[in-house]
């Protein structure tokens, strides 16, 4: 499901790019299996096709899909973007530890907010140490567009 939140500050190519690559990366989008053709996303989405094509364009260079001249666009079968898309993140969250324990944050506030993002099965530890993290969805905005692949 793709959706546009027109109260986010990113441009909208780069969440319908962030979106693909999640639903990709989480195997909800199976390796070549067929992404809705631009003009079909941009009517769905009411966009502009320029945008989808840009959103595409960026996808196939980073190599999430493919396109078949003709046929359409692919979602590819590299097992590697899972994995390169974690090593990302974890090259971020080691970035991010850093400059919490520079600003005086502990393993216990770490272990709190980790405890609070991942669920239950770590609220009960999280509970002893000295941080408290609330984590609430975002909520839908009026006017946010939503696709179903």
């Amino acid at each position: 499901m793709i959706t546009i939140d027109y109260q986010d500050r990113r441009p909208i190519y780069e969440q319908i790019v962030e979106r693909f690559q999640l639903l990709i990366v989480r195997g909800i989008l199976e390796g070549d299996s067929q992404l809705p053709s631009v003009r079909q996303m941009a009517s769905d989405l009411s966009l502009n096709p320029n945008t989808i094509q840009k959103a595409y364009a960026i996808l196939e260079k980073d190599g999430y899909i493919y396109s078949v001249k003709g046929r359409g666009n692919f979602v590819s079968a590299n097992k590697d973007l899972a994995e390169g898309k974690k090593r990302a993140w974890l090259n971020e969250l080691d970035a991010c530890l850093k400059k919490g324990r520079e600003l005086g944050a502990t393993a216990e506030d770490v272990a709190a907010a980790a405890a609070a993002v991942f669920g239950a099965a770590g609220r009960a530890q999280a509970t002893k140490g000295r941080a408290s993290v609330q984590t609430e969805p975002a909520g839908k905005m009026t006017g946010d567009k939503e696709v179903t692949l």
